[in-house]
């Protein structure tokens, strides 16, 4: 099995047996699921306001039911990945 390491690398499918084709040779990496889970954080949050092409934000949403996620908890992930990408190259 073939390990998937970024949700990016997950392609899109054409139907349901492209996408099963490709599950029966890969798998998500313990360390992608576990970033997946929400930690609940203690710390205050704070609210900002993003303005998004809206056929950008259809798409980001589509992304995101596709992986039986909320489209912004998804964009915090993909913003928190991003992050420590960043901080990792420094």
């Amino acid at each position: 099995m073939q390990p998937i390491t970024r949700w990016s690398d997950i392609p899109a499918f054409d139907d349901e047996e492209a996408e099963a084709r490709f599950w029966d040779t890969h798998e998500l990496d313990a360390r992608l699921m576990s970033g997946s889970v929400h930690e609940p954080d203690s710390r205050e949050s704070t609210t900002i306001t993003l303005r998004f092409d809206p056929r950008m934000l259809s798409r980001i949403k589509r992304i995101a039911r596709s992986r039986f996620l909320n489209y912004q908890s998804m964009m915090k992930q993909w913003l928190a990945e991003r992050l420590e990408d960043e901080l990792r190259k420094q």
